[in-house]
């Protein structure tokens, strides 16, 4: 992409904006903890990676207007039956998943299975990035593990020397 001049040259993800956090949630190679939190109103899907905390509403308000966009989206959720169906869109135009745009549109369906399992379905719909839309699921374990802070700051190296932020590249 040529050089870098300054932190607007490097991608969301290279700079520690967004990565693996969602949506949709992908494991990546740590920091892969998610919290979730539930109240009459909202779900609250806090990741480890990144730290987001991603609020989810679910007293039936409607998505805010199109010229809105957010890194994560807009998310608003509903229940069917046992599970948990996130609908996001509003992405800004420099969030990116796979090659996905500012037109992304993700269904997420969290259900629990057992004591110990949910299973973590996502569909991405982006007609003008994909040629059709695709799904994935996974299952997610219990942990009785803490959570760790992601803390990524200008001038953290790593043991390769490069600094913290650009290792994801």
């Amino acid at each position: 992409r040529g050089p870098i001049a300054n932190p607007e040259d490097m991608t969301a993800g290279e700079r520690g904006i967004v990565f693996s956090a969602g949506p949709p949630i992908v494991p990546g190679p740590y920091n892969n903890n998610l919290q979730i939190v539930q109240t009459p109103d909202a779900v609250v899907l806090h990741t480890e990676m990144i730290h987001d905390a991603r609020i989810v509403a679910l007293d039936g308000s409607p998505q805010p207007p199109e010229t809105l966009r957010f890194w994560l989206g807009s998310s608003r959720g509903r229940w069917e039956g046992d599970t948990l169906v996130i609908e996001t869109a509003h992405f800004t135009d420099q969030t990116s998943f796979r090659g996905s745009d500012e037109h992304l549109r993700v269904v997420e369906r969290l259900t629990l299975t057992g004591p110990d399992a949910l299973r973590y379905e996502f569909t991405m719909d982006n007609p003008t990035a994909f040629a059709r839309p695709w799904t994935a699921t996974y299952t997610m374990a219990r942990t009785a593990e803490r959570m760790y802070e992601f803390a990524c700051h200008e001038g953290n190296r790593g043991e390769d020397g490069r600094e913290c932020d650009l290792i994801h590249a």
